[in-house]
């Protein structure tokens, strides 16, 4: 019976959906939508909270960012580990990574880099290691409210052999100890008077207040324009010495509503829409039956996991017997056919089965509404008023719950949670906002009084210690850094995470890992949803875009995209 309501539902809401009235397509004038040979322009659903790389974790600015900025090391279209900022990656085969005892007796490591000699930032200034210092010093720093606190927790000293070559010194020795993907360099001569009072940083920064600064970034492109909400637009880097890439000019379009977005394409406004950030697989697969023959349309499956935060300060989303009832009380599989058409598997835990580390052998969660209303009634929550449950004081099982604004699966599945907890008993009351301020403030700042839906990008086999160890729970003494929004607390959990980072044998490593999958689908401090694919819209005669389907995404190879037969 609920599974006819859920597809009769479905049905309603998707024609009404689609059956939106449209106004005309917003653009940038006549040159967007009809691009010069030279430029590229791009539709993607979000705007950035801010322009700084270490920061917040919102994808719209790693996607903007990727094009015009290079990290150290990042993870290649074939999830191997490869030197972008560096020449050499170092290891302890070829003796650059050399372990030794930190100064308390640990097992750590001391790692030398080198910073390409070609390596400039676009004013002109070299890349240098004073840059490699500032950035240390603003992430250790607690005030500055930094998203990765426990790569600068970890990494207690650099030592510096001259303007391009440094040794970082780790207090752990890490299976990963040469990965510093998230080590984002800031530009030392721009930015470092803004350092002066640390807690105000984050507000002073040169990434906010001068973005179009040609020396803050050092790849392809400078960003030369940016109307908040509206579009970027990157101009080629005239300091770049690496491969010339494709385009002169890329503009960057953010319209948040995919019906809108998928208009704006047709309509000649954008020529591509992003795969990390734009139409879900269920849109995409329609577009293509529509309009195939005249874009390409690629679906990538990745590291990428769509999943509802729980705000376990919340005293009833404290109970574990309500976190179950709640993933009871939903049907994930026909979620997933139906509206996704099983390309978007049902997820059990955050780990993805396309990485090696993945197990089975977890609890999982089938979609059983009589026992999430035994477990409801075992919380307390014996009494029914006009459908909704509450307890004997007379309170509410009511439930607040958030997602960006604008996109329409997200909304839909949203709408499908709200329908099919109502069966049970659970008012859900949706609240949504504009991406920049969901994630800028929202879900960074802990502000959200129920469940947050939004997805991670991993990187692979990336420990998950930002987003569960107990440690990283923003606030406001730390200046909401870290990414354990839910606020989970698990000492095991925590013991696991730091235990995984340093066990190099890959077998045992293997174990602990199906022991973390396990207390996590145990103790629910997020309800799994499903794990995505991203469809990349593409026009023929772009060339050279090769999704990485994890957290490295294609926008770090931007000066390999091309025009070929236009």
């Amino acid at each position: 019976m609920v599974k006819a309501v859920f597809n009769l539902f479905v049905g309603a809401v998707l024609a009404l959906v689609l059956g939106l009235p449209l106004g005309p397509p917003l653009g940038l004038g006549s040159a967007a939508a009809q691009p010069k040979k030279d430029d590229l322009v791009i539709g993607i659903t979000q705007f950035p909270s801010t322009f700084h790389p270490n920061i917040d974790s919102m994808l719209a600015k790693t996607y903007i960012l990727a094009m015009t900025r290079r990290s150290f090391t990042v993870y290649d279209k074939d999830w191997k580990l490869v030197c972008m900022l560096c020449v050499t990656l170092p290891s302890i085969e070829n003796g650059l990574a050399v372990g030794e005892r930190t100064p308390k007796g640990m097992q750590g490591i001391a790692v030398t880099y080198t910073i390409r000699a070609d390596a400039d930032w676009g004013d002109g200034t070299p890349v240098t290691t004073d840059d490699v210092v500032f950035t240390w010093k603003v992430g250790r720093d607690k005030k500055t409210g930094v998203s990765n606190i426990e790569l600068y927790r970890s990494l207690y000293k650099i030592d510096v052999k001259d303007a391009k070559t440094f040794t970082m010194h780790f207090d752990k020795l890490a299976y990963d100890y040469n990965a510093i993907n998230g080590f984002d360099l800031i530009p030392a001569h721009l930015d470092e008077r803004n350092f002066a009072d640390p807690a105000a940083y984050k507000n002073r920064t040169a990434f906010d207040t001068d973005t179009t600064n040609e020396g803050l970034y050092n790849g392809p492109y400078v960003i030369a324009e940016v109307v908040t909400g509206s579009h970027v637009v990157l101009e080629l880097n005239p300091k770049w010495r690496g491969k010339k890439p494709g385009f002169k000019r890329i503009i960057i379009r953010v319209i948040p509503n995919t019906a809108a977005l998928e208009a704006n394409l047709l309509s000649g406004n954008i020529d591509m829409i992003a795969g990390e950030l734009g139409l879900t697989v269920d849109q995409a697969v329609a577009f293509e039956k529509r309009h195939g023959k005249k874009f390409n349309v690629v679906y990538k499956s990745g590291l990428v996991y769509e999943h509802l935060d729980l705000n376990l300060d919340n005293p009833i989303l404290k109970d574990i017997r309500v976190r179950r009832a709640l993933i009871h009380g939903i049907d994930r599989e026909a979620i997933s056919k139906q509206l996704f058409a099983g390309r978007q598997p049902v997820a059990h835990s955050s780990v993805n089965p396309l990485d090696w580390i993945y197990t089975d052998d977890i609890p999982k969660y089938a979609y059983d509404p009589k026992k999430a209303a035994r477990l409801l009634a075992e919380a307390g929550w014996t009494v029914m008023k006009r459908g909704i449950r509450h307890n004997k004081k007379g309170q509410r099982l009511t439930f607040e719950l958030m997602t960006t604004a604008g996109n329409r699966t997200r909304e839909l599945v949203e709408q499908v949670l709200q329908s099919q907890w109502k069966t049970i008993g659970v008012d859900i009351r949706i609240k949504n906002e504009p991406a920049r301020v969901f994630f800028g403030q929202t879900v960074t700042e802990r502000k959200f009084t129920g469940m947050a839906m939004f997805a991670w990008y991993s990187s692979p086999e990336g420990v998950p210690r930002t987003t569960l160890h107990s440690a990283h729970i923003p606030s406001r003494e730390n200046n909401y850094a870290g990414q354990n929004y839910t606020g989970f607390r698990n000492q095991e959990m925590d013991e696991l995470l730091e235990a995984i980072e340093v066990e190099l044998d890959r077998p045992m490593r293997a174990k602990r890992w199906r022991r973390l999958q396990e207390i996590y689908a145990t103790e629910l401090p997020v309800i799994p949803l499903y794990f995505r694919a991203d469809p990349y819209i593409l026009p023929k005669w772009l060339k050279g875009l090769e999704p990485t389907g994890h957290q490295d995404i294609s926008a770090l190879w931007v000066e390999n995209w091309r025009a070929e037969g236009r």
